[in-house]
């Protein structure tokens, strides 16, 4: 069990070492990008609220079609991939990069690499159901992608992928301060008391 521990931690390890060679040129911005979702400061949250709600009512306003959308996110994503490395140095000086820095470089580095790990280990666990338990795993999916469906004629795309986009955004601070925690506790506590008062009504 101990040797298998050992790998896992030696892969978890390699893998994180890559990916940080990979986003070397971004660290600086990553660092930046991380204080601003975990809240270091109390208007971080409206600032990245603000910043989405502008970007969306951009979109509304100029009501591109999907391919123009696409082709917009993919042409901003490859300029940023081009840039960003080549001006980051420039602008926050590669000289001043600390230990302390480093160390919360590495760190979310291999946050990201447990959170692609999580997501991998959620999908095989899926097809996983699918060969063990095929009728469960039909009825599953047919439910949730009704659900998904139904949710998705009653709300507005646009609007619907800005609540997807804020929550995801919103989603490390929250985790951060603990509010996803506390409320998922609270949602408990009123379960287990409806599942004894039916308990009481049965007897």
């Amino acid at each position: 069990m101990a040797e298998g521990d050992n790998r896992s931690s030696n892969v978890l390890a390699a893998e994180t070492a890559s990916l940080e060679e990979q986003l070397q040129g971004w660290g600086e911005v990553m660092l930046i990008a991380d204080k601003i979702l975990r809240w270091e400061r109390a208007w971080f949250p409206p600032a990245v609220m603000g910043v989405v709600s502008l970007v969306f009512l951009l979109i509304y306003y100029l009501d591109p079609s999907v391919l123009s959308g696409v082709s917009s996110f993919v042409m901003f994503l490859c300029l940023a991939d081009y840039l960003v490395p080549i001006l980051a140095p420039r602008i926050f000086g590669s000289n001043k990069w600390t230990t302390e820095q480093q160390q919360r470089f590495h760190e979310i580095c291999s946050n990201l690499v447990k959170t692609r790990r999580r997501a991998v280990g959620w999908w095989r666990r899926l097809f996983t159901l699918k060969e063990e338990k095929p009728k469960m795993y039909f009825m599953t999916m047919i439910a949730s992608l009704a659900a998904v469906a139904w949710i998705g004629q009653q709300v507005h795309n646009l609007f619907l992928t800005y609540l997807i986009v804020t929550f995801l955004l919103l989603l490390p601070g929250l985790n951060q301060h603990g509010i996803i925690s506390k409320y998922i506790g609270m949602a408990k506590r009123e379960i287990n008391k409806l599942l004894k008062q039916k308990e009481k009504k049965n007897e």
